[in-house]
């Protein structure tokens, strides 16, 4: 009986990519798989077909040679219908079903492992971040047993190969018509075992540690910024590495300044009348305080910019502005006498045009409600 084409099988084209090839073989093989249908004969045998195709298609010498001589260049190459030939059935399904089923995605034995990055989450000043800084930190953390050195084993001991997996780090699974390798339950991948494990850190190789650092803090850094220090983190398996410490900065909120990337802003309360005649006032900076000059007739909200008063990025890029949101305060607890000042001004406003705003705003009120 002859052979059906390759493509066909799959239901792909012949330029197809080779991850949509895989994609296809990998549905028919859910589809047609010998544990899903049992008691169906037909389904084995387009379970079958389809990785016979795929083991030719994915494999680019072969793929090549059937392109150009069809089932005459794979033959004895690939598997028919008694079998899977020359190719090797766990390697296409390992490749294919790997992620499914772990299948080759475990940790391997023996060599060193790095170990565990490890984040600290760090609270500055406003000033802090701004300027500059250096932090002292205490961090929890895992580093290399002094007494057995890392291998978990008692002094005059060491690791005894796994028993489990006879050190591969890896054991194979039967999981009805496959066979998968998977990570050793017992070594966790390591290959080894510790049978007489060290006093100090039982077995484990590591010791709980809280270590004092000093953590330099560059002007300019924001909420969420990191700041990487190179093998700070929890110690290496088996003389591995240790991993890095992350240290996110975290900017507490200030009593008179609001960030906003580059530039920080405060509110500034004026009376009555230094906003009517103008006048002169302190406002503070994280330099030092500056004079500013309030214009007469100046509105509550009026923002007021004084440059270079603000954060240098950390990035990079010009220094950033103050911005000062003036707001015109109410006087509260008038005496008599003050009060009747008051009155008395507020009779000399006559005419709309001491108040421009007033007559806009009751103009767009009609306007609305007309």
């Amino acid at each position: 009986m002859s052979k059906r084409d390759y493509y066909e099988v799959l239901g792909v084209e012949k330029g197809t990519d080779p991850k949509e090839i895989k994609k296809a073989y990998r549905k028919l093989a859910m589809k047609y798989h010998p544990d899903r249908n049992p008691d169906d004969a037909d389904a084995d045998a387009k379970f079958k077909e389809a990785t016979e195709a795929y083991e030719v298609l994915s494999d680019d010498q072969k793929r090549a040679a059937y392109d150009q001589f069809g089932h005459a260049g794979v033959d004895g190459q690939a598997g028919g219908a008694g079998g899977f030939g020359g190719g090797n059935f766990s390697d296409i399904f390992g490749d294919v079903f790997g992620d499914i089923f772990g299948g080759g995605g475990g940790r391997r034995r023996g060599g060193p492992q790095r170990g565990a990055d490890l984040k600290y989450n760090l609270e500055l000043t406003l000033e802090q971040a701004v300027k500059g800084a250096e932090v002292k930190i205490r961090v929890p953390t895992l580093v290399e047993c002094n007494t057995c050195h890392g291998s978990g084993a008692k002094d005059g001991s060491s690791p005894i190969t796994c028993g489990t997996c006879q050190g591969q780090g890896q054991v194979r699974m039967q999981q009805g018509f496959f066979s998968v390798q998977q990570t050793c339950p017992t070594c966790h991948g390591q290959g080894t075992t510790v049978k007489d494990p060290c006093g100090s850190c039982h077995g484990r190789g590591v010791q709980e540690e809280t270590k004092t650092l000093n953590v330099k803090v560059p002007p300019g850094v924001d909420n969420g910024d990191r700041i990487r220090l190179s093998g700070e983190g929890e110690a290496g398996a088996l003389g591995g590495p240790a991993g890095d410490l992350y240290v996110e900065t975290h900017v507490k909120p200030h009593s008179i300044f609001e960030r906003d990337g580059r530039n920080l802003y405060c509110d500034v309360p004026i009376s009555i009348a230094d906003a009517a005649l103008g006048g002169e006032i302190e406002v503070p900076t994280l330099d030092g305080r500056v004079s500013l000059k309030i214009p007469a007739e100046t509105q509550s909200g009026k923002l007021f910019r004084l440059r270079g008063k603000g954060v240098l990025p950390v990035r990079g890029g010009p220094q950033g502005d103050l911005l000062c949101r003036v707001m015109v305060e109410t006087p509260v607890n008038l005496n008599d006498s003050q009060k009747d000042i008051l009155r008395e001004f507020q009779a000399s406003l006559k005419g709309e045009k001491h108040s421009p705003r007033k007559k806009s705003w009751f103009d767009n009120v009609k306007t609305f409600f007309e």
